[in-house]
């Protein structure tokens, strides 16, 4: 098997990585060198002509960039060197609809375009990763085999028709928020409890037999453990995905008032301190290696990363 990835970040590097060592043969088109890459076999162009010529018709590429404008700059230039029956992903945080539209554009190329809802942080690009995948069928049966050999157990799923990919994606970043904030709540709680509370053992605790054991509760422990409260700033960052699901909720009359309150108290993040919003950033750092306190790079990202109107 052979895997092209443009975007070799923290998530494409580790993803790269993982590919390898399972006798994926791997070639990263990136702007510099990646000599952490190299030296474990991987190949790094800096062209898209070599870049598809490294790989065999049908060639699979898969995009780890941010979304918005970004990916339509790399597809338009990426295309002319490739051949119809090749399929393209893009396993970033797209907006779905925009994800609908790019599908239509690229068909009609007879370039099969998958929207590649990617989660597991970067951990599970390293070792194994959980992908929501929509697309045409053609597309996909080019597509599973790799997306298989990398995802872990049970971690890959053929979604539905294009869209549906990211569009799953988005509920769970939703779903995800909510976890978030409930566990930064109940850390809020114990820490202001009047008791002596050992609250890294506490989580540890949870995530043996009890009912709310999750990797969400293993990564507070973590954070506990190795930064502790006190050392977070409080103020929370993120690209703006989970916005973009509540504006399709209320467009669409569906009640979704905990993903919403999530939204309404990561705002307030940046305006108070808390050990709410704390716990939060700590385990954010833990799976997707999310920055503490202001990023202007990501602030300009939530503004820029949707195309299409909810």
């Amino acid at each position: 098997m052979q895997l092209g990835i443009i975007g070799l970040g923290k998530m494409g590097g580790n993803l790269a990585l993982q590919a390898s060592e399972k006798k994926i043969q791997v070639v990263g088109k990136a702007r510099s060198k990646k000599p952490e890459l190299e030296e474990r076999g991987i190949k790094v162009v800096d062209n898209y002509k070599s870049f598809a010529d490294f790989l065999n018709p049908p060639r699979v590429i898969y995009l780890s960039l941010p979304a918005g404008r970004t990916v339509d700059t790399v597809v338009n230039e990426l295309v002319p060197f490739l051949e119809k029956g090749d399929v393209v992903m893009d396993g970033g945080n797209s907006f779905y609809l925009d994800s609908i539209e790019r599908e239509k554009r690229i068909s009609q190329k007879g370039i099969h375009f998958l929207d590649c809802g990617t989660s597991g942080g970067l951990e599970g690009a390293r070792y194994g990763a959980c992908f929501m995948v929509g697309g045409k069928e053609e597309g996909i049966e080019i597509a599973e085999p790799v997306l298989t050999a990398l995802a872990v157990k049970d971690g890959y799923i053929h979604t539905g028709k294009p869209g549906t990919g990211h569009f799953v994606k988005l509920v769970h970043n939703g779903i995800e928020f909510g976890m978030l904030q409930s566990i930064g709540e109940g850390v809020e709680l114990m820490h202001k409890s009047g008791f002596e509370l050992d609250l890294a053992a506490i989580f540890k605790n949870w995530s043996n037999g009890s009912v709310i054991r999750s990797w969400l509760v293993e990564l507070m422990e973590k954070g506990l453990r190795e930064q502790g409260l006190a050392k977070t700033e409080s103020y929370i960052e993120d690209t703006g995905e989970v916005n973009w699901l509540v504006q399709d909720a209320i467009n669409k009359e569906i009640p979704i008032p905990v993903i919403s309150q999530s939204v309404m108290e990561l705002f307030k993040s940046r305006m108070k301190e808390s050990d709410t919003y704390k716990s939060i950033a700590l385990m954010r750092h833990g799976f997707g290696g999310h920055p503490f306190g202001k990023d202007e790079g990501i602030i300009k990202e939530r503004k820029t990363s949707r195309i299409q109107k909810v």
